[in-house]
């Protein structure tokens, strides 16, 4: 398991080579840029431009692991479900030719009319990331599913949702929200989520959330992949990610 970073928000007014200079320099090992953010690799650049991020990453000891994007497919709308596939896949590509391993994907509530059904959401969003993770397989790109939004972030909802899309390619992005927490332990929410995990963000290490506990699950369990910060953005960048790391190690001991 090693420690990575999400662009949202403490990377967020970085460019490319600051942010993977800053992430060199404090020995994180991967990052996940979120679109919109100062860094620029969006699924418009061109196929130059494209091949000059993969270099930068190949020159660097930080991996290009994943983009976060905000396509999201709990809309009744079959039109607006049938955009956010699509642009999951520019997404999808840009992944395969820039060298990372997904993209991120996520739920964001359900909808506000009361006589659209759970279930219903369920179904729409869960067959939907089963044609995205059809699409990322053709391209070698995983699709990962962020635990997220009021109602979906519930793990046994995320869950159904996963079990829904049926999809080796599509996995869970574990987020740390506080409806993963029963009695101050994750382990019930672990047991429903952690067969599904493939990458996970994590926020302040300090917030009473208890990290240890899942960091040692997520040990035991044979996990391999990332976790990465997802914090507030710092007046000082290298201070607080190395005051980070340092915690985030203390929190991985036996």
């Amino acid at each position: 398991m090693q420690l990575g970073c999400v662009t949202y928000n403490v990377l967020q007014n970085l460019d490319l080579e600051s942010l993977i200079g800053l992430l060199e320099k404090t020995g994180y090992a991967a990052v996940e840029l979120r679109t919109g953010h100062k860094h620029g690799v969006e699924p418009s650049l061109d196929r130059e431009a494209r091949e000059r991020v993969t270099q930068r990453f190949q020159k660097s000891k930080v991996r290009l692991l994943s983009y976060g994007t905000t396509c999201e497919f709990e809309s009744p709308d079959p039109a607006v479900r049938r955009k956010n596939i699509e642009d999951a896949e520019t997404f999808i590509m840009l992944a395969h030719d820039t060298g990372a391993r997904a993209i991120k994907v996520r739920p964001n509530s359900v909808p506000k009319d009361p006589s659209i059904s759970l279930d219903t959401t369920i179904h729409n969003i869960g067959t939907s990331l089963h044609e995205v993770g059809d699409i990322g397989k053709k391209f070698g790109i995983e699709v990962w599913m962020e635990v997220h939004g009021a109602t979906t972030q519930n793990p046994p909802i995320a869950a159904r949702i996963l079990k829904t899309a049926d999809n080796k390619n599509v996995g869970a992005c574990w987020n740390s929200n506080p409806t993963d927490v029963v009695d101050g332990s994750v382990k019930a929410s672990f047991d429903l989520l952690g067969a599904f995990i493939k990458n996970c963000h994590i926020n302040e290490l300090v917030s009473g959330y208890p990290y240890r506990e899942f960091f040692a699950l997520l040990n035991r369990s044979g996990y391999q992949g990332y976790t990465l910060c997802e914090c507030a953005e710092s007046p000082q960048p290298e201070r607080f990610l190395r005051y980070y790391k340092a915690l985030w190690t203390e929190l991985n001991r036996a």
